[in-house]
């Protein structure tokens, strides 16, 4: 890319897209392409046409999605498979059309078996069966990476899909209903600390474990890998490392200071078992994570106390 190419961010409020413009920015990109979602409805193939058809993007980052926790996916099965499939196709082939340079689409560990071997390598797709809790919506993200295949063998179009393993980070979504563990966690301790209650309750029983990447960590990755990588294979982003959800609630218990005990609801579903992503191609591309999850906690918890009135409820 160069610093006065067109970049279209599609979905540039999220938490990945909003860090990927921050990444761009300081790169010092100059023309960077955002539209609301009251301005470009993705989900609408004639709207997306039209748009790309007008502003004809040299590089597209698809960020956008409709994204969620356990929860979340168990009550909306089909707004999560229907959403996403839609953005995806619509945007995916959009960009071919118009004559985009290159695309980079954003999966999910999720789309992982299971059971898969740990540390998840890439090779691991489709080998068995889905986590039940997020199969719509892994389905949708695997269905992205297949179109980028596709369209990559038929068409020659230069789109490669990275699979970040789970992001936290400044302007995360922290609801207690629908968010991610990280930053339920932190609006938990947080408010149990406040009202000065004696237990928080986590989801679970504490035993599964899991790898958090910074997501400007992410953002930085992903510009790397527009720069730098051009192959069908999908690439997984990660840290390398993991650790169980009790000794998260733990960490982020001290970081927030909250004082109280953790209590585990093993009646609430655990989810996968583990998900440590396999980073070594990554890592012999030339990328390694450099923000420590505490630092992270840290950053995101302060993040979250200034914007306590605008986050998403």
């Amino acid at each position: 890319m160069n610093k006065e190419d067109k970049i279209y961010i599609a979905g540039h409020r999220g938490l990945v897209g909003a860090a990927i413009v921050r990444q761009l920015q300081r790169e010092g990109y100059s023309q960077l392409i955002t539209r609301m979602h009251a301005e470009l409805d993705l989900t609408s193939q004639s709207a997306v046409q039209e748009f790309f058809a007008a502003v004809r993007p040299d590089y597209v980052f698809l960020a956008a999605a409709k994204v969620g926790g356990i929860q979340a996916n168990n009550s909306y099965p089909a707004d999560f498979i229907r959403d996403n499939l839609q953005i995806e196709l619509n945007v995916i082939d959009a960009a071919y059309k118009t004559g985009a340079q290159k695309l980079l689409f954003l999966g999910s560990s999720c789309i992982y078996p299971k059971f898969a071997p740990q540390p998840m390598p890439e090779d691991c797709l489709l080998t068995g069966p889905l986590e039940p809790t997020n199969e719509w919506y892994a389905i949708a993200k695997i269905a992205g990476i297949k179109l980028c295949q596709a369209y990559r063998r038929q068409y020659g179009f230069n789109a490669i899909s990275l699979m970040p393993t789970n992001l936290y980070g400044p302007g995360d979504n922290f609801h207690l209903a629908n968010s991610h563990v990280l930053p339920a966690l932190i609006r938990k301790f947080h408010e149990a600390k406040t009202s000065v209650v004696k237990e928080v309750v986590v989801w679970g029983t504490g035993s599964p474990r899991r790898e958090f990447l910074h997501v400007d960590d992410l953002a930085d990755a992903a510009v790397f890998l527009m720069q730098e990588y051009a192959g069908e294979e999908i690439v997984n982003v990660g840290v390398g490392d993991d650790l169980t959800i009790d000794e998260l609630a733990n960490l982020v218990r001290e970081v927030v200071g909250f004082a109280g005990e953790i209590v585990y609801d093993a009646s609430k579903p655990d989810g996968t078992p583990r998900k440590l992503l396999d980073v070594s191609k990554l890592t012999k591309l030339g990328w390694q994570a450099h923000i420590s999850l505490r630092q992270g906690v840290e950053e995101t918890y302060r993040w979250f106390l200034e914007n306590q009135d605008a986050f998403r409820n």
